[in-house]
């Protein structure tokens, strides 16, 4: 399948004061969080055009389990074929179109269209279309539902519905060796909560790329991991993110700061114990790397106003098998954050409608925010540049600046 991009609506002009250094820069022009036509473009310029995460490899572990997915307006099916091959393809019928499957997660033996029961194996292939057998030059051989590519990476689930793109770990880039240790692929989701916010999708993944916000929204948060004590990562793709440290007394993100016995990650130094990883994964995977579990967000717009989040706890399989096995701390804990959260990125998709708004400026704690909308910015640019800019080093004093891998400064801190 070939996407097709046109000129956007969104001219370089309009975001060229975005893409100087955050000290000179002014943040993105409101309307991009508005525009019925910028988020059309978005859909069909970006999303259907890059690799997005859409669930886990355990979501289809057995032959004929599945998912849909919602990709740039399309419906995606992921399953997992009777050769125990992971596929996806696309939930449309080759005879009249209809939708296939309804249900958002199930087991099936084989797919058959609810209208005129054309019914395909779990690989896609075209089984059987009744009433066709006179019909001239019909090959079923060429009328399988169409493939959709996948790939998966530290047990995640991308799909990408253009056949163009480059390979996912292409997109990835850098990112991979930068927490190669951490052992996702073999953790298991203990939770999930899924959240309607009424915010651009954009507006929430600047949310979460600062802690600026942190000690009048968070105060809990703020608690266990100061906003002004963590660095941020050089990025060599299109990914933006960095670490901040716990206090002395608090082993993990909960809501006491304890683990409850829950061990550290296999693999992790005595440093990592002490961090907390936040990145935003072009576009819209937000992965945070805790000391005992790992939790993500998938942020998917819904229209230019809304977008729903799907927030995931995950944890070693050992670990889950303890009797005294319990997430509520963790989840607790950021159930309560992403609500703050939701509360103010909705406020500022309010206040960004207003006919007074002009885009501000970024303070220095926002950083990565604007590495973030850098990302933003050169694509609705579409001029072939790629703009970046290293962390800032010069945001502590010396006294409070830390010590470590990457650079002195708060990173993309949760929030």
């Amino acid at each position: 399948m070939v996407i097709s991009t046109s000129p956007g609506p969104v001219r370089a002009e309009e975001v060229a004061a975005v893409r100087q250094p955050v000290e000179r820069a002014q943040l993105l022009p409101p309307r991009v969080f508005h525009d019925p036509e910028v988020f059309a473009y978005e859909q069909q310029s970006w999303f259907a055009n890059t690799w997005l995460c859409v669930g886990r490899e355990d979501d289809v572990a057995e032959p004929g389990t599945y998912f849909l997915a919602r990709v740039a307006g399309e419906s995606v099916i992921v399953i997992r074929g009777h050769d125990r091959r992971l596929r996806a393809m696309s939930n449309v019928c080759r005879h009249r179109g209809s939708t296939i499957l309804d249900d958002s997660s199930g087991r099936v033996v084989r797919l058959q269209c609810p209208y005129h029961a054309w019914i395909y194996d779990t690989d896609g292939a075209l089984r059987r279309a009744p009433h066709t057998e006179a019909i001239e030059d019909f090959d079923e051989e060429a009328y399988g539902l169409h493939g959709i590519r996948l790939d998966t990476w530290q047990g995640f689930v991308f799909v990408n519905i253009s056949a163009d793109a480059p390979a996912l770990l292409d997109q990835l880039a850098d990112l991979p060796a930068h927490i190669e240790r951490y052992p996702i692929a073999s953790l298991r989701r203990a939770r999930r909560i899924e959240y309607d916010v009424a915010a651009n999708w954009k507006v929430i993944a600047e949310n979460y790329s600062e802690c600026y916000h942190c000690p009048g929204v968070h105060p809990q948060l703020n608690r266990l991991s100061p906003y002004d004590r963590g660095q941020n990562l050089e990025s060599e793709g299109p990914w933006a993110g960095g670490w901040m440290e716990l206090i002395e007394a608090a082993d993990t993100m909960s809501v006491d700061g304890g683990s409850h016995g829950r061990p550290p990650l296999t693999g992790l130094s005595e440093e990592d114990a002490r961090r907390i990883y936040y990145f935003v994964v072009w576009p819209n995977l937000l992965l945070s790397l805790h000391p005992d579990y790992v939790m993500t967000h998938q942020v998917w717009p819904i229209d230019a106003e809304r977008s729903h989040v799907i927030c995931d706890w995950y944890f070693e399989p050992s670990t889950m098998e303890r009797a005294d096995f319990d997430a509520g701390d963790a989840v607790e804990f950021w159930d309560l954050t992403n609500r703050q959260d939701w509360a103010v990125c909705e406020r500022q998709q309010e206040g960004t409608r207003s006919r007074t708004y002009v885009p501000g400026r970024y303070s220095l704690m926002e950083d990565m925010v604007h590495a973030f909308d850098l990302m933003v910015a050169d694509r609705y640019a579409d001029d072939g540049v790629t703009t970046r800019f290293g962390p800032r080093h010069d945001k502590w004093s010396d006294k409070r600046r830390m010590t470590g891998r990457a650079t002195s400064q708060p990173t993309n801190g949760r929030g």
